[in-house]
């Protein structure tokens, strides 16, 4: 029987994206669960009236009721689907939509299926201004990145747990020696058998990045010209290097690289140009910059619930930079002052 005094904390962890697997699925069978509409209402417009997802003014203008219901409609017909292919597993995917003024939040699971022989194929889907989190067949925990694609499928007779991973994403993966779990990238495989890590394979982007931190990774590269194999120990990352066609390993401080997962970004030294990338994904913006000079220029900081706004401004204090909204658009461009490059 449910202790109704934890019910609160679980949808709370839930909604904020702070859930572990135990929580997530007993915030899933409370939101099944349709007498648990008012304690939902009353937590969704306390924690907008309290600004906890950074929210921009108050709560009042939310249509509260309907985000609930919606809520409903997405996860009743894919929990029906489930119960339907007799899948024993649950997988629940959350996202925080971020865009210039406003910050929403959308819930769904399992945005398309593909049946193919006896597994089924999913696709998970986070876009831009939106970090997801959600738990596959065999219990591993992953967060996706903005603008991240993951397919996966459930098939308990193979012998390799297996995805294919375009974008970001952060994995919490169970131990199974006899099972190991492959993450497939367009340049490389991961090969793991339990351990913490973070792959970072973004097309649009010069180098994918795997950040390990705990337990050891193999990374194979057979798909490229030049084969090869590494192990990871935890605190390492290794860069593959898409025009150079290169691998380095270095020593990182893994925080760095992993903090998104929780809503926080933090970037050192970073060039102004991946600096825009980055927001664009997370506020779900167009940038553009007048002076390609401007794109040298480098920057540290940290980002938490601040809005692409007030990260403007804070940047244009650190950099010779200005900035003004056009249209759809925010126009970057230069001007007189002192900055590191």
């Amino acid at each position: 029987m449910r202790k109704e005094e934890n019910i609160p904390q679980i949808i709370k962890k839930y909604l904020t994206g702070e859930s572990n697997r135990e929580e997530l699925h007993k915030a899933i069978s409370y939101f099944e669960d349709t007498r648990q509409n008012d304690t939902i209402e009353n937590l969704l417009a306390e924690m907008w009236g309290k600004n906890q997802f950074g929210i921009p003014g108050e709560y009042e203008s939310k249509n509260i009721p309907a985000i609930l219901k919606r809520i409903h409609e997405k996860i009743e017909p894919e929990l029906h689907e489930i119960r339907k292919q007799k899948i024993r597993k649950l997988f629940i995917n959350i996202s925080r939509v971020a865009a210039v003024l406003v910050i929403g939040m959308i819930m769904g699971i399992l945005v398309n299926t593909i049946k193919k022989e006896d597994s089924i194929v999913y696709t998970s889907m986070t876009p831009k201004g939106s970090i997801s989190q959600m738990i596959l067949p065999d219990n591993t925990m992953v967060y996706l990145n903005s603008d991240t694609e993951l397919k996966f499928s459930y098939n308990s007779s193979k012998r390799r747990r297996e995805v294919f991973l375009e974008g970001e994403a952060w994995f919490q993966v169970n131990e199974n020696r006899k099972k190991p779990f492959m993450v497939r990238t367009a340049c490389y495989d991961i090969v793991v058998t339990g351990t913490e890590f973070n792959v970072k394979a973004y097309k649009d982007e010069k180098e994918v990045v795997t950040t390990l931190e705990k337990g050891s990774v193999v990374i194979f590269s057979e798909k490229l010209s030049t084969k090869t194999s590494r192990m990871l120990v935890p605190g390492e990352q290794l860069i593959f290097n898409k025009e150079k066609q290169t691998f380095t390993t270095h020593r990182v401080r893994t925080g760095y690289y992993t903090s998104w997962k929780e809503n926080k970004l933090i970037f050192i030294n970073m060039n102004l140009g991946e600096l825009i990338r980055l927001l664009e994904r997370r506020y779900d913006v167009d940038i553009e910059v007048s002076d390609k000079s401007l794109l040298n220029y480098h920057y540290d900081g940290t980002i938490k619930n601040e809005s692409i706004l007030e990260i403007m401004d804070l940047i244009k204090i650190t950099l010779p930079i200005d900035y003004k909204i056009v249209g759809q658009k925010i126009l970057i461009t230069k001007k007189t002052g002192r900055a590191k490059k």
